[in-house]
Order: C-alpha cells, then sequence, then structure tokens
C-alpha cells in the first residue's frame, strides 16, 4: 500500500503527535508499505523531497513552539504523490498541512483518514489571552464537529477524545486506536551507565540521591507549574532528603519555571536541561526514580507509556483518561492535592525494590495494548476499510 502522512510535526521535533507520526511510519515502512510523509521544513528553505519525506517550506510561529505555517495548496506535493502512485491519505494535523492533506485528497480523488490527536480547546488561550475564550472554544466545537464529517475514516487515540467528539454532537463511526509504543527503545539494557555516571557529576546528583523527571513541552497546558510548587513543599517537609527534579524539554513557559524556581529557593534542586532529540529521551527516562505530571490536557498520554515502559514509577495528576493504564498503587501513582503528591512521593521513595519490581511487572501487563504489532494491525483495518468505500 502507498500511504502518504501529513502532519504539521515530525522528528527532531519531539511531543506527543511528532511520535505517534514516527512511529506509524516505522511500523508501516517494516510491514512493506511505501510512506511519504508531508512535513513542514524545521529550517528555512525550499520545498525538498528526500527519504521519502517531502519537507514543506513554511513561516516559524516562534510564540507556538516553533511550528511552521506552510502553504494551504502546493501542486508541486501532488504531483510527486500522484507519480508515486498513492492511494491513500493520512491527515494528523488541522493546520495548514492538514487543509492541504484534504485538498489533496479532493485533487488526487483519494480516501483521507484523519486522526484527531488534539483536544483545541484546551488552547484556546493561546488565541484569546483570556479574551472572549468561552466564544473561541465554542468555535472550536463547531470545527471539530465540521472536521470529522470531512474524513472518510476518523480516528482518536483514546475513549477522551472519542468522548469530546460525541459532546460536540459528532455521530459518524469513530475508531479508538492507542499509538503503538517501541518498547525496545526503552529497555535498561541500552542505558549508557557512562554517560549517566558523567551527568551526575555535571549535575551534582550523589548516587543516592533520588529524581524526579518532568518531560516534554513547557508549556501552560501542561502544568509543569503544579509539579514544580508541590515539590518544593515536598521539600520543605524533608529538608534533608537528597532530593533533584530534572525538567527536560523546552517551551514558552520555561522562563517563567526558572524564575518560579527562584521564588521557592529551589533553583538548586531543579536544572531544566533544555530540548533533546527524540533518541535521547529514554537515557532520561532511565536516570530518573520517578517521572512526574500534572498535565491533565492529554489525549494519551505516551510520556506514561514510555516511563512505565523503561521501568520508572509514574505519579500522574488524577485524569479519567489514564485509569486504564494508571492503576493508583499497582501500576502506578495519581495525585490529586498538594497532600497527595507529598504522600505519594514518600510512599514511592519508601518502595524496596521488590514492590518496584511488582509494580513494573504489572506496569508492562498493562500497557501491552499498546504495542505496535497491535499498532499496525487495527490502523491497516482502517485504511482497508477506507480504501473500499472508494472503490
Amino acid at each position: 500500500m502507498n500511504i502518504a502522512l501529513f502532519t504539521d510535526t515530525f522528528p527532531p521535533f519531539i511531543n506527543g503527535v511528532s511520535t505517534s507520526c514516527y512511529n506509524l511510519t516505522k511500523t508501516l515502512r517494516e510491514h512493506g508499505h511505501r510512506v511519504i510523509v508531508v512535513t513542514p521544513r524545521t529550517t528555512a528553505g525550499k520545498l525538498e523531497f528526500k527519504d521519502d519525506i517531502i519537507y514543506m517550506p513554511g513561516i516559524e510561529m516562534k510564540n507556538l513552539y516553533g511550528y511552521r505555517i506552510t502553504r494551504i495548496y502546493d501542486n508541486t506535493v501532488c504531483k510527486i504523490l500522484k507519480e508515486n502512485n498513492i492511494e491513500l491519505i493520512h491527515n494528523q494535523t488541522d493546520a495548514t498541512v492538514g487543509i492541504f492533506a484534504r485538498r489533496a485528497a479532493r485533487r488526487l480523488k483519494l480516501p483521507i483518514v484523519y486522526t484527531y490527536h488534539t483536544s483545541y480547546e484546551d488552547y484556546t488561550y493561546y488565541a484569546t489571552h483570556g479574551v472572549l475564550d468561552r466564544v473561541a472554544k465554542k468555535v472550536v466545537r463547531a470545527y471539530s464537529r465540521g472536521i470529522a464529517t470531512r474524513a472518510t475514516e476518523f480516528i482518536t487515540p483514546s475513549v477522551k477524545t472519542k468522548d469530546f467528539m460525541r459532546s460536540v454532537g459528532t455521530d459518524i463511526y469513530i475508531n479508538v486506536i492507542p499509538t503503538g509504543i517501541d518498547f525496545s527503545l526503552f529497555s535498561k539494557e541500552k542505558f549508557d551507565l557512562e554517560r549517566a555516571k558523567a551527568f551526575k557529576e555535571e549535575h551534582h546528583i550523589d548516587e543516592d540521591t533520588k529524581v524526579i523527571l518532568l518531560l516534554g513541552r513547557i508549556a501552560k497546558e501542561k502544568s509543569m507549574d503544579i509539579s514544580i510548587r508541590f515539590f518544593s513543599s515536598y521539600v520543605a517537609k524533608h529538608p534533608d532528603e537528597k532530593v533533584k527534579m530534572i525538567v527536560v524539554g523546552d517551551g514558552p513557559q520555561r522562563s517563567e519555571l526558572e524564575l518560579l524556581t527562584h521564588e521557592l529557593h529551589i533553583s538548586h534542586l531543579v536544572d531544566f536541561i533544555g530540548f533533546v532529540s527524540a533518541q535521547e529521551v529514554p537515557f532520561y527516562y532511565h536516570l530518573a526514580d520517578i517521572y512526574n505530571s500534572a498535565s491533565i490536557t492529554e489525549t494519551q498520554g505516551l510520556t506514561f507509556m514510555e516511563a512505565m515502559s523503561a521501568g520508572v514509577i509514574v505519579l500522574a495528576r488524577f485524569d479519567d483518561n489514564l485509569t486504564n493504564t494508571i492503576i493508583d498503587g499497582e501500576t502506578g501513582f495519581f495525585f490529586t492535592d498538594e497532600f497527595s503528591y507529598i504522600s505519594k512521593v514518600e510512599k514511592i521513595l519508601s518502595l524496596s525494590k521488590q514492590e518496584i519490581d511488582i509494580i513494573n511487572e504489572k506496569a508492562m501487563q498493562v500497557i501491552d495494548q499498546y504495542s505496535m504489532d497491535k499498532f499496525y494491525s487495527n490502523i491497516l483495518e482502517v485504511y482497508k476499510r477506507a480504501i473500499r468505500k472508494y472503490w
């Protein structure tokens, strides 16, 4: 099968959609399918077709994580797709690349599969800054309802996202397909002990220091400020305990959070590492004793599953979306407020190795549903159904 995958984010860019698109492309190619990725360039330059990736030029949106706005139609790209006998378009975005995907599907008379990754209601403040935000959310709901009807097949990565689509009035059939995870990437056998030793020396982390990891885009919707504030309270309660928080990633809220650590007098205990490549991410999971996230805007929460596959205990702010993955006290831990955060950190750091091994074993059993094999078979069924509709 020849597939064109349209996405506004792809490695080396790091976020959940980028990871999902990369994993999908990788598993399809491993099973013998041809995948041409259409995505914006990460640097300035002209249109380029290289290694089955079409890099489109665009204007960088510096206030929006470096995303690039591209043309909403490009005849050269459509010509490339036609020459390579594309049979189906899989659209992963709603920005200019997403508009182009729908236009390309109409122009080439191809079925289009759409994966709805993001609950845009959680991002309206970037456009409104709090002014008429309620109106903006109504617009988003109407838009979300409309895009669902324009796809041959529609996919959401979680029941949470499906429920949102139902709440806005969509009555089309919705395929719920969680993004697959390549568990082998997070194997402890690949952990570079020498590099870890050097990193700990550089960041003044003793062997008996416990490490709490925050990882991802540093932005308001990720609620990293909550984790930092609660960590500060934990430190105040346990002033003699050796703990360190590592923040991996970058984004518009980084300087604000760095200032927050100074205001809380914990800047010496919180290190901001900045942007790292996707290949480096497993290294940081293995450095940690706890993977912590306070975000409740995730449509699936890939980082939780990645952390679990790396053998790291997860401490997540409670979200219905995670209840099938994180079973409190069995496969990970939930917190809801400052008190429960502190008590859960205390609990996790007091666990014996045997107790940690039991939690890790149960966690791996739960996340087996996110294996790449299951991801591939589920996606392929949707593709076949979409193509049949165009016979």
